[in-house]
């Protein structure tokens, strides 16, 4: 008896969305509402050169979900709260930039279920980026 059956690689969001141009385009979208915002713009130390940042976080998130692994060749392990420890993340500041990254998200993302995939992983991910409070540590 021969087993035909054949698993298919899953369908990635990056597939799904169009591939790395579309999270470049995300990203694009991000910073024009950051390049507005009076409370993200001064985290940034170069805020003229914007577009290199959003470059990095559109690399960042093709690699991410499913995308090719060149943010990781470029710059290294993400190392996200090491890489935003420099600088205040209160929750000002992460309800700012769920502001700006939700509404690209809703912008751009028409399918439901990756939508919410997405608001659910940049809401986890804002606040786990807060460093104005100590690590709460739980008790094995």
């Amino acid at each position: 008896m021969s087993d035909d059956t054949t698993f298919e690689d899953p369908v990635t969001v990056h597939d799904a969305l169009g591939g790395t141009e579309f999270f470049l385009r995300l990203a694009d979208r991000f910073y024009e509402r950051v390049r507005d915002d009076a409370v993200l713009l001064p985290l940034y130390p170069e805020p003229d050169d914007l577009p290199a940042a959003s470059r990095r976080l559109g690399l960042f998130l093709a690699q991410y979900w499913g995308g090719p692994h060149t943010y990781s060749e470029e710059r290294g392990h993400p190392m996200l709260r090491a890489r935003h420890n420099p600088y205040v993340v209160g929750a000002l500041e992460r309800d700012h930039w769920l502001v700006c990254m939700l509404s690209a998200v809703n912008e751009l993302v028409t399918d439901d279920d990756i939508r919410a995939q997405m608001t659910d992983y940049f809401v986890k991910a804002a606040e786990h980026l807060r460093n104005d409070q100590p690590l709460r540590l739980v008790k094995p």
